[in-house]
């Protein structure tokens, strides 16, 4: 991949923030029409289709016999656990409580990149990471949502998802240079998707989803937006700059899936929610800032 200038860089964060962000409360709304299982397959087969579309009039970069262990394990890692870890966890835990577990993700790959990947590890950037934790805990536990009763399956399945993910992304960005990156997502999607999706077929029912417009609406701005393009810019961050300084920024994705909650469910704006994005803000700031 060609190298990113910080004006795309700062672009296509701000788009990976919003849309990820909005997919939260999307997707809540969503599983209102259908079952959980199924909507995690279907949401990330159809992106992986569309995906398909770009992807073969680049059939010369597949090199399927030399990279496929590379696609198959990035599909575990990245749709399979990260998906199906979420979808199930969330049954047994308050949303505002997993969702803050779950993005443990960029302290994890802060200290996976310094391990693995040889990226610099230093005062500020321990202490960004840390804050930015704090901040989503804050902001959850102030949004209620830990609230309820505590389960250790529900915590476990949101440290899994969280690992899942953190490690998706560092194989990634250290495979980046050997596979196509639109082949790499299109075809964890597919594979993820299908595996997901069948599961879903076998214990869950077709017939219990309700194919309305505003379900329909959603479903496809998930798969496109989210699923399809999201991970494409995601990947493109990852491999241009630091894993840990662009995980950073993910910090703000639960931020902009309550404030979206604020703006169209009516749902509160609270002193922790303004404390919680300060810390927030001060994490990205200690992060990317050269010691």
């Amino acid at each position: 991949m060609n190298k990113l200038t910080s004006k795309q860089t700062v672009l296509l964060i701000i788009f990976l923030v919003l849309v990820w962000g909005i997919n939260w409360p999307l997707s809540k709304f969503t599983l209102a029409y259908i079952p959980p299982i199924l909507f995690s397959g279907v949401r990330t087969l159809l992106g992986g289709i569309l995906l398909l579309f770009i992807a073969i009039p680049r059939y010369r970069q597949l090199r399927f016999r030399e990279t496929w262990p590379i696609y198959l394990i990035s599909a575990l890692f990245n749709v399979i656990l990260y998906y199906g870890l979420q979808t199930v966890g969330l049954n047994y835990l308050p949303a505002g409580l997993f969702s803050a577990i779950v993005f443990l993700q960029p302290v994890l790959v802060g200290i996976f990149s310094w391990l693995w990947l040889g990226e610099k590890m230093n005062a500020l950037k321990i202490t960004g990471l840390v804050f930015g934790f704090s901040g989503v805990g804050i902001i959850c536990s102030g949004a209620g949502g830990l609230s309820g009763h505590i389960s250790v399956a529900g915590i476990l399945l949101a440290l899994g998802s969280s690992l899942s993910w953190a490690l998706g992304t560092i194989y990634v960005k250290k495979k980046s240079s050997i596979v196509d990156p639109i082949w790499l997502v299109t075809l964890q999607l597919i594979a993820g998707g299908l595996l997901m999706t069948s599961l879903g077929s076998g214990i869950e029912k077709w017939s219990d989803v309700r194919w309305e417009p505003l379900f329909i609406m959603s479903l496809l701005f998930i798969s496109i937006f989210v699923i399809a393009i999201g991970w494409l810019v995601f990947y493109k961050l990852i491999d241009s700059g630091e894993a840990s300084k662009v995980a950073s920024f993910t910090f703000l994705i639960p931020v902009v899936a309550i404030l979206t909650g604020t703006l169209f469910l009516n749902e509160p704006f609270t002193i922790t929610l303004l404390l919680g994005l300060m810390l927030i803000l001060f994490s990205i700031y200690f992060v990317n800032r050269k010691a």
